[in-house]
């Protein structure tokens, strides 16, 4: 067995701002014109808007910084109340890109600031192709695995361990790396949709911080911050 399911948990676990749930709790997604039922200080009017003016911008930038890539993003709410903060970029059946947010992501951000920077983020791992890099880093790092176990005699248990642990450090490799860019092109689209990225960075301010663990899947919150700034400077 080739570790497909490990390897398919870790993509969907590396290209999100918080903690991706796993796959089988998406299915309620709906346009974002569904009834949201929310807490915090944006609406679901505010995020509708949100949409109309980062969405024709990330899909700008998608043509402009990729060749034959799909740029026809659709974003959608998973509607199920129980979901955890969060929000994550993914494929459909077709290859369109899709960015979903939780309910209660809605409900955490404070401004649409925070609501677009999350946003442009999430858009930015798809223009960068972070799902299809991270894969390759996965698949090649379970290959590695599994054949150097296979090459001293393992049995067929310990290679599939392998190839998982393979995976994992795969995954990880540039997942850090992959979150920077995406806040730094995530950047680019929130500032030329009208939004203010440094506000809307303050949102990693109030989510746990990672730190800079060995093979974590986010960078340092702080650093983050950074790169948006450093980012604004240029623009």
């Amino acid at each position: 067995m080739f570790a497909t399911v490990m390897i398919a948990g870790l993509l969907s676990g590396c290209v999100d701002m918080t903690t991706t749930p796993p796959v089988d709790s998406r299915p309620q997604s709906q346009p974002v014109s569904a009834p949201v039922s929310r807490s915090g200080s944006v609406t679901v009017s505010d995020f509708a808007n949100v949409v109309a003016r980062v969405e024709p911008v990330a899909e700008r930038e998608c043509r402009a910084r990729t060749s034959g890539a799909n740029c026809d993003f659709k974003i959608v709410v998973e509607t199920d109340p129980k979901a955890p903060s969060n929000a994550w970029q993914s494929l459909d059946a077709s290859g369109r890109p899709v960015l979903t947010f939780t309910v209660a992501l809605i409900a955490d951000v404070q401004n649409t600031d925070e609501l677009a920077f999350v946003m442009g983020h999430e858009a930015s791992h798809h223009i960068a192709g972070h799902l299809a890099r991270t894969e390759q880093t996965a698949l090649t790092g379970a290959l590695l695995g599994g054949v150097l176990i296979a090459a001293i005699g393992g049995d067929a248990t310990t290679i599939e361990t392998a190839q998982n642990i393979g995976a994992t450090v795969g995954a990880r490799s540039y997942s850090k790396s992959y979150e920077l860019e995406a806040d730094q092109l995530g950047t680019v689209i929130a500032y030329h949709a009208g939004y203010n990225p440094v506000r809307g960075a303050a949102y990693f301010t109030r989510i746990p911080d990672p730190g800079d663990r060995f093979l974590g899947s986010h960078p340092p919150n702080a650093q983050r911050i950074e790169t948006v700034r450093r980012t604004m400077a240029t623009l």
